[in-house]
């Protein structure tokens, strides 16, 4: 087998902690310095699909759906929402590293099929908590792909998301109606539990990292209405 080859990093900016893209023949995978295994791959992203997938299911019959994906990471969940969601459709991708970006036009943005290329998209390059804490009422869906989840692994700021308050402007950011959708890489009861003390009803669905439903790691996504 081929040995991997970095072919770049990038800071996280806040803590100087560093991403790196490796690449084996067309497979690529992102890692953070110091920090054994993969943090997201090309290979498999079967639960990064249902994440776009399950949310869009919420809001496909509006005529002009509008969405914030916080994360970019390989494209996938940005692919997956495209493909769901119509042509009026506006969707603005949250991205704090800015290497992650340059990754996605420079290397890695085939495998999702080039979904920034799109018309429908923005990309915002910083926190997504900049835009949630900003704007109220402007979105029928926000998707939070942002570190491990709850339980967060690249940057100690990211916690604030799953935080009451957090989910709070998050909560203030959507329209009626509105669906906050959130993968982790694994189940959290108390996470759980706190988007229902916030008056979500919540939907806690297992979902196979493959696109293949028997194979591969189970992550977790919650699908949290207000």
């Amino acid at each position: 087998m081929k040995p991997w080859t970095l072919l770049d990093s990038g800071k996280i900016p806040g803590d100087g902690s560093e991403l790196r893209l490796y690449a084996r023949g067309d497979e690529h995978s992102i890692t953070i310095a110091g920090t054994p295994g993969e943090l997201m791959g090309s290979r498999m992203h079967g639960s990064e699909d249902a994440l776009a997938r399950l949310a869009c299911a919420h809001i496909a019959a509006l005529a002009e759906p509008r969405m914030l994906i916080g994360g970019l990471g390989l494209g996938f969940t940005l692919a997956a929402a495209l493909r769901h969601l119509n042509a009026e459709a506006r969707v603005t991708v949250a991205e704090l590293v800015p290497a992650v970006i340059d990754w996605n036009r420079k290397f890695i943005g085939h495998h999702a099929g080039h979904p920034l290329q799109d018309a429908r998209v923005k990309i915002h390059q910083g926190d997504v908590a900049e835009l949630l804490k900003q704007q109220a009422q402007q979105y029928d869906a926000i998707l939070l792909d942002v570190d491990n989840g709850p339980e967060g692994l690249t940057r100690r700021e990211n916690n604030w998301l799953y935080s009451p308050v957090g989910l709070e402007a998050a909560q203030q950011a959507l329209r009626p109606d509105g669906i906050l959708a959130v993968w982790s890489a694994g189940p959290d009861p108390q996470f759980a539990e706190r988007l229902r003390r916030l008056g979500f009803l919540v939907d806690e669905q297992r979902v196979h990292e493959s696109q293949q439903r028997s194979k591969g790691a189970r992550h977790t996504i919650w699908l949290a209405r207000v």
